[in-house]
């Protein structure tokens, strides 16, 4: 099953269970897939695998990023609810490694390509993240290969 085919189900539970956070969320994903559909003025039928988790990987991170904007500024009551959208939204995505795990799969891309230092930076960061594509942040897999390669 296609991730617009999920998100329509969740959908249709969403409101039958009139959970609005959940409906905002799944509205959004689906907003956002259709505008990707239409973007490129391909009109394409289906997205890949590879960009429904990009696609996924960005809303979650623009809820998080919100919610740490509205932190900051003391606004938890707007805080809170990009939170739960994130936590909604993140369901769809395939299980998180810890960064354990991620520090496993850098070590391994490091030792295969032979980077030596932080000028090897783009090289390392390339294959970890089409390797680690919805399975990690971006920032968690930069973080981890700035500290192995310095």
């Amino acid at each position: 099953m296609s991730l617009e085919q999920k998100v329509m189900t969740a959908m249709k539970e969403a409101m039958k269970a009139k959970d609005t956070n959940a409906l905002t969320s799944l509205r959004a994903i689906k907003s956002a897939i259709l505008l990707a559909k239409t973007e490129s003025g391909s009109n394409k039928e289906t997205l890949s695998d590879g960009e429904e988790l990009k696609l996924l990987q960005k809303l979650v991170k623009q809820r998080k990023d919100s919610a740490a904007i509205f932190t900051e500024q003391h606004r938890n009551d707007l805080a809170e609810p990009e939170l739960a959208q994130a936590e909604v939204i993140s369901q769809f995505l395939p299980e998180q490694l810890s960064e354990a795990e991620i520090e496993k799969v850098v070590e391994d891309i490091i030792a295969k390509t032979g980077a030596e230092g932080m000028k090897d930076m783009g090289k390392v960061m390339g294959r970890a993240n089409a390797q680690l594509t919805g399975k990690a942040d971006g920032k968690t897999i930069s973080t981890i290969v700035k500290a192995k390669l310095s």
